[in-house]
């Protein structure tokens, strides 16, 4: 009588890639990147640099104030040339100056500065820096990116031209830029050595490069956050 040979035991078959998952579950954890940055504080950062930079490239203020080198023009077209000398040398002062008489003028009527910093805080965090992935709830509605948008360019239009916010920044750049006339056009340039070329367009030309060179660094560091919103 033939006697068959027992069948040998079955092992566990486990699944590799179950266990391969398992293992490195814990390890991917690990390697998550940190948090960056947030937009908002990368946009001031920048902002500042490039007005530090700006700044940097000032001329000294005891130039500026010389009372030696003030004198009358003998005509329109002499205060024309020197002003426009003057804002090819001085043109980082004035924008200074400018930007001084707009400060001095908003510190003056709090409630338009109060306004005007609301605006500003409600495009920052409502709409430019504000995560594309959440969408904005008020009153338990949830509202768009372009509902967003159309509110506060709404907004804006009724603080800068329904309020006295709007007046009040043109009549203090209208004074800044009065002081800088009258300051390029009564100051005698021979005494300034241009180190680069004359902007051409006229005699506002450098300041007016000069405020969009600002501008223009300002939207560069605003530019990822609202390129993520497009």
């Amino acid at each position: 009588m033939a006697s068959s040979a027992p069948n040998p035991p079955l092992l566990p078959i486990s699944n590799p890639s179950s266990g391969a998952g398992a293992a490195t579950a814990p390890l991917s954890g690990a390697a998550d990147p940190p948090i960056a940055t947030p937009a908002f504080r990368l946009f001031l950062s920048r902002l500042s640099e490039s007005v530090r930079r700006s700044l940097s490239n000032r001329r000294p203020w005891s130039e500026l104030a010389d009372r030696s080198a003030f004198s009358r023009p003998d005509s329109l077209a002499d205060a024309t040339s020197r002003l426009r000398k003057n804002l090819a040398y001085f043109r980082v002062n004035y924008a200074a100056l400018v930007a001084a008489a707009l400060a001095i003028s908003l510190l003056a009527h709090p409630f338009s500065l109060a306004l005007l910093l609301a605006l500003l805080a409600a495009w920052c965090f409502l709409y430019l820096f504000r995560p594309a992935d959440a969408p904005l709830v008020l009153l338990g509605r949830s509202f768009s990116d372009r509902e967003t948008l159309g509110a506060l360019v709404l907004l804006s239009v009724f603080v800068v031209f329904l309020t006295s916010v709007g007046s009040l920044i043109i009549s203090a750049l209208m004074l800044g830029a009065a002081l800088v006339c009258a300051h390029g056009a009564f100051r005698v340039p021979e005494d300034l050595f241009l180190d680069e070329p004359e902007p051409a367009g006229g005699a506002a030309a450098g300041l007016l490069s000069f405020l969009g060179g600002a501008a223009s660094s300002a939207a560069a560091a605003a530019g990822p956050a609202v390129a993520a919103r497009v």
